[in-house]
């Protein structure tokens, strides 16, 4: 499954652009949106085979290669980091190669799950891919990322939250793999977010209440009036600009927006759940990926959700792993009912 983190709304919105000052982005963002929808033309099916069960799993440690596709849209690319070397002259490469290990360190550290796969999957990453690409995405086997127009988009790998949201998916894939249409698919772009905020906020150590709870922050040029593609705190306010618009996302069901855009809205409704987690985080304080984190990753590991779940599933399910967990009308479980309650979601089973 290729998901990319820049939204094709948005996308739509830069290439349709006629001002002289942004005509290398327009044409960035048209290549972009022609290149993700034969992205998504090709999607895979990801299965787990058999097997794979019976693989021993090894020492829970990264093992990290990046690749530097030099402009092309050739993967993986030429290698130009391993795990355990140093770094190389290549911002872009050093901070793919420390992305991926924050991710694994919160996966690993956190709760207990040896890489993406849960069994030790190598993570690799391609660098610099194709001209001027605004995006980064998740193949299924590697993340990739572009290094924007210079206009709107800087490089993508300056943001740890959009590294982590990325390999989120890969997490979702193995797990609970989550239909990516309609309020199924805005869930696994929710499970990303969530995931990506605390891959940032566990690298950084920074507190539910110090953190910003914003995803791609650091991925526009200061041309834009806007701090980065969502915030899960406040879902509409990341960006307000002129040439990009007002960021669209709903904050509550009541303004749920349908769509046959966007794989049925999956980047627009992502911030009612994006809120609801954040509301719990904010409730029971401290770091938000110890208890308000472990309550989703026991969610989307769990028996109880299944592939097509919309957003009252979701809830019951997150309920159900905080009572399963934490216990019947614990304060962890009170929190998530709240969190819920707030951006008006039914948890009632």
């Amino acid at each position: 499954m290729t998901n990319g983190i820049v939204p094709p709304y948005l996308l739509t919105r830069i290439a349709r652009l006629d001002d002289s000052k942004f005509a290398t982005a327009a044409a960035a963002a048209r290549n972009a949106l022609e290149h993700d929808a034969t992205m998504r033309a090709v999607r895979l099916t990801f299965t787990l085979d058999n097997s794979q069960e019976l693989v021993a799993e090894i020492a829970a440690a990264p093992d990290r290669t990046i690749s530097d596709a030099a402009g092309t849209q050739s993967l993986p690319g030429t290698v130009v980091r391993r795990e355990g070397e140093d770094p190389v002259s290549d911002a872009a490469a050093d901070e793919a190669y420390d992305g991926l290990g924050a991710t694994f360190a919160l996966f690993q550290d956190v709760y207990g799950r040896n890489s993406i796969d849960g069994i030790g999957l190598p993570l690799d990453a391609s660098v610099h891919y194709g001209k001027l690409y605004d995006n980064a995405f998740w193949t299924g086997e590697r993340m990739v990322f572009g290094d924007g127009d210079g206009e709107i988009f800087a490089r993508f790998t300056a943001s740890l939250s959009v590294i982590g949201h990325e390999l989120g998916h890969g997490v979702t894939q193995y797990t609970a793999g989550l239909v990516y249409l309609g309020q199924s698919g805005a869930l696994n772009e929710s499970v990303s977010d969530v995931f990506g905020a605390l891959v940032e906020q566990h690298s950084r150590g920074e507190s539910t209440a110090e953190a910003t709870w914003l995803i791609g922050d650091g991925i526009f040029t200061d041309k834009v009036e806007g701090s980065a593609l969502r915030s899960m705190k406040a879902p509409g306010t990341a960006y307000d600009d002129d040439v990009l618009g007002k960021d669209p996302q709903p904050a509550h069901f009541d303004d749920y927006i349908d769509t046959d855009d966007d794989d049925g809205g999956v980047h627009l409704n992502s911030g009612i759940p994006n809120r609801a987690f954040y509301l719990a985080a904010e409730a029971l304080g401290g770091n938000a990926w110890e208890r308000a984190g472990q309550i989703w990753y026991d969610t989307i590991t769990g028996p109880v959700l299944t592939a097509r779940a919309d957003f009252a599933a979701f809830a019951r399910a997150t309920v159900a792993a905080a009572t399963a967990r934490y216990g019947e009308g614990s304060t962890e479980v009170k929190a998530v009912e709240a969190g819920w309650s707030g951006v008006g979601v039914s948890h009632a089973g």
